[in-house]
């Protein structure tokens, strides 16, 4: 169901918070669906179902924003992203229906869960690295076969939680581009184009089951495309394949205090 909230005085902070969020999200390879539902639910007290969906909505054009400037910057592996996004659709559906049985604090403490959870196997991936690394061994490259099979499991598994927790999925995504040993700005640009797929279908289920706030989405919308423009032109200047470490550390730390505070909060 599509609807349109109350205008309140608090929501004219949406469009700082969508341009950060945006321009994190096409920085990152992440959507910035990861941000909006902690945000929505915890400081403006948006019920979990309709931040869900309203989400979704509000991530879509920083995905598209985002993976057409990475597109342009030749960031993006088309084969390897459409094989993640075709898994995605299916786990999607699975996920929309999902989300509509859950209770507002089952769906707040599995996300916080499943956040944790993938930034431990994140960090767990990078210190089996850094070790071989140390050793003097290469970390394992995979064959096609390895690499297809990796990306349909990540890419059913960004399409649950894309359409059960509202997230856009990235965080499956991203650990999945790094344990095929893809180049970082690959990941990222790869990234935005599954979680764009992942995040159409994932809308789409919700529009039968789910709740959209129009004035949500429009507000966060509108800092959110300006933020997504100027993630891949600051990144095209940035030597981060020496940083790929650091930033699956970071981006690991966020999901862990996202998650603890979804939890407790």
């Amino acid at each position: 169901m599509i609807f349109h909230s109350a205008f309140e005085y608090v929501y004219l902070w949406l469009p700082l918070i969508g341009f950060i969020v945006g321009f994190l999200g096409s920085l990152t390879g992440g959507g910035g669906g990861f941000i909006f539902i902690p945000l929505l639910t915890i400081l403006f007290k948006v019920p979990p179902q309709i931040a869900i969906a309203s989400s979704l909505a509000a991530t879509l054009p920083i995905c598209l924003a985002g993976a057409y400037g990475h597109y342009r910057k030749k960031n993006l592996d088309f084969r390897i992203g459409l094989i993640f996004a075709g898994a995605g659709i299916f786990g999607a559906l699975l996920g929309a229906n999902i989300a509509n049985v859950m209770t507002a604090r089952q769906l707040r403490v599995s996300f916080g869960i499943y956040s944790i959870l993938i930034a431990i196997s994140m960090y767990l991936g990078q210190r089996k690295d850094n070790k071989a690394i140390a050793n003097g061994d290469s970390p394992r490259e995979f064959s096609k076969a390895g690499k297809y099979s990796r990306s349909t499991v990540y890419g059913f598994l960004s399409g649950i939680i894309t359409a059960t927790f509202g997230t856009s999925g990235s965080a499956p995504i991203l650990a999945g581009l790094m344990s095929i040993r893809m180049p970082l700005k690959l990941v990222l640009g790869t990234s935005l184009l599954v979680v764009f797929v992942n995040t159409c279908s994932a809308l789409g289920a919700h529009f039968l089951v789910g709740k959209i706030d129009l004035t949500l989405v429009y507000f966060l919308a509108s800092g959110s495309v300006i933020g997504a423009l100027l993630g891949p032109r600051l990144l095209a200047n940035i030597k981060v394949d020496r940083a790929e470490g650091q930033v699956r550390f970071w981006y690991a730390l966020g999901m862990v205090v996202s998650g603890v505070l979804m939890i407790v909060i």
